[in-house]
């Protein structure tokens, strides 16, 4: 998966002799042609035009669900694009004015092989530059999502002095008609409206100042769909914004609802999403609360076993500081944690845990946990185990069998704060008897559970409450659901001993 962070080298040396008068531009001695870039974005800004006399194309992979492809016009030799898998651009192909007709094949590919989709005439006048974008999903047959390719001139005006310019192409193949809010400060009243599937903006473009990081909201119906955090644009900058993916899909997927960013020189690589955080209350002792990150409130009232969320935030660390609920925003803070790191393109459960008042390894702190659950097997059921019960030791978790053992072990050597791997535990189906052991006494059971799973489920299953009457809540399984949208807690208490 590629970033924005960094310009990525297309080097794709196009076939000279394969269209009639077409010349690829010049090739450096670093291998980079027309759409190669440096190190460190400087393939967005510029500007690349074609010659007197001749046109410019250039195909962009825009399509979640079609595999590499090799590009032809038919009747060609050889293909003037070969692999360009989803997120790539070729390098512009320089030709003379005419009407040519773009195949796409799956790669490998040789003359002789059907083509997978073929764009019919694609008129070039003298002077145009135009993307084809593959937009849409090659496996559907349904006028509203099959494959296309959209064949975008690109005619941008100038930036202007401290700005970069944008255009974006609505390319996804199930998001709705959408607005787009420039500073996502207003979902009510976006700056760029009705951008319907499959269409684009003006071809003049619209500026957006340059230098520093932006938010944009994507937005429907006057509420917000999702958000993004672009990285800071070059000055002068002309950059094709192709909204892509499928909204339906997880946003850390490769076919997740992104934002691909093309400039003059080629690909610069996909905006996630801007993360998203669900807050769980699994404090013992603490009280209802309220949190805020800075001045603004993310959830009141939030009590131990309870969930809050979703809330969408720009990639950062965050203080968030915990008030008693109902407490004044101006207040003191009772106890103030770091979030720690979360990224675009992830959603997050971050546990609040830990004693109000402990210290040491007691200590109240938060714990944040991406969404990185194996969704390759809908048919099994997933656990992500995590410890976050203050006053028990390392713990391990498994099957109880009818002797009252644990065995076998799921996850062993468990330590407050920490948890299983993110991918998931496949624990199996129906409901599941499991014990909690100290580690490596596995006939030693703390406490047992009977957890109903089903196919589909990814969960997070957190170890909450306290083992000691004196230090709160007691101890209990907090089982957060992933798969349903908002996602949702449920408690599982012990069975009795």
């Amino acid at each position: 998966m590629r970033s924005l962070s960094i310009a990525w080298v297309l080097g794709a040396c196009l076939v000279a002799g394969s269209v009639s008068g077409c010349d690829s531009e010049s090739q450096t001695d670093d291998g980079t042609g027309a759409g190669g870039s440096g190190e460190g974005g400087e393939g967005a800004g510029g500007s690349i035009e074609p010659q007197d006399g001749k046109a410019m194309i250039r195909i962009v992979h825009a399509s979640a669900d079609a595999p590499a492809v090799d590009i032809w016009v038919k009747g060609g030799a050889s293909p003037i694009a070969s692999a360009l898998a989803y997120g790539d651009a070729s390098a512009w192909l320089e030709v003379d004015p005419g009407t040519y007709d773009v195949e796409i094949k799956a790669s490998p590919s040789t003359a002789a092989d059907p083509a997978v989709y073929s764009t019919g005439g694609i008129e070039l006048a003298e002077g145009d530059k135009v993307s084809a974008v593959a937009a849409g999903l090659l496996a559907s047959t349904a006028d509203s999502t099959k494959f296309r390719v959209l064949p975008i001139r690109e005619e941008f005006s100038p930036a202007g002095s401290g700005n970069a310019i944008l255009r974006v192409v609505h390319a996804s193949a199930d998001a709705p008609t959408v607005a787009i809010d420039l500073h996502d400060d207003d979902p009510s009243a976006p700056e760029i409206t009705n951008i319907d599937r499959f269409t684009s903006t003006p071809e003049a473009g619209f500026p957006l100042t340059a230098g520093a990081a932006l938010q944009i909201g994507i937005d429907a119906g006057g509420s917000r769909v999702t958000a993004f955090t672009t990285p800071a644009l070059p000055e002068g900058a002309e950059i094709l914004v192709i909204a892509t993916g499928l909204v339906a899909e997880p946003a850390n997927e490769s076919d997740g609802f992104a934002l691909l960013a093309i400039g003059p020189e080629g690909a610069l690589g996909f905006v996630r999403q801007n993360p998203v955080v669900y807050a769980l209350h699994a404090s013992p002792n603490a009280p209802s609360v309220d949190l805020y990150a800075g001045s603004a409130a993310l959830a009141k009232g939030l009590s131990f076993g309870n969930l809050a969320g979703p809330v969408r935030v720009p990639p950062a660390t965050y203080t968030i500081d915990f008030r008693a609920a109902g407490s004044s925003a101006d207040s003191p803070p009772a106890v103030s944690a770091s979030t720690g790191a979360l990224e675009a393109g992830n959603q997050y459960l971050t546990v609040a845990t830990g004693l109000l008042g402990g210290a040491g390894e007691q200590a109240f702190r938060l714990v944040s946990m991406a969404d990185a659950f194996d969704r390759s097997k809908p048919e099994s059921a997933l656990v992500r185990v995590a410890h976050a019960s203050p006053d028990a030791p390392m713990v391990d978790l498994g099957i109880l069998n009818v002797e009252g053992v644990v065995n076998p072990v799921v996850v062993s050597d468990l330590s407050f704060g920490s948890s299983s791997d993110g991918a998931g535990l496949d624990i199996g189906l129906g409901t599941i008897p499991l014990g909690v052991t100290p580690a490596n006494a596995n006939d030693a059971v703390v406490a047992s559970f009977h957890v109903t799973t089903a196919a589909g489920i990814r969960a997070f299953a957190i170890a909450a409450g306290a083992l000691s009457p004196e230090n709160g809540e007691s101890f209990r399984l907090l089982a957060v659901d992933t798969s349903t949208n908002p996602w949702s807690v449920a408690t599982i208490h012990p069975q009795p001993q």
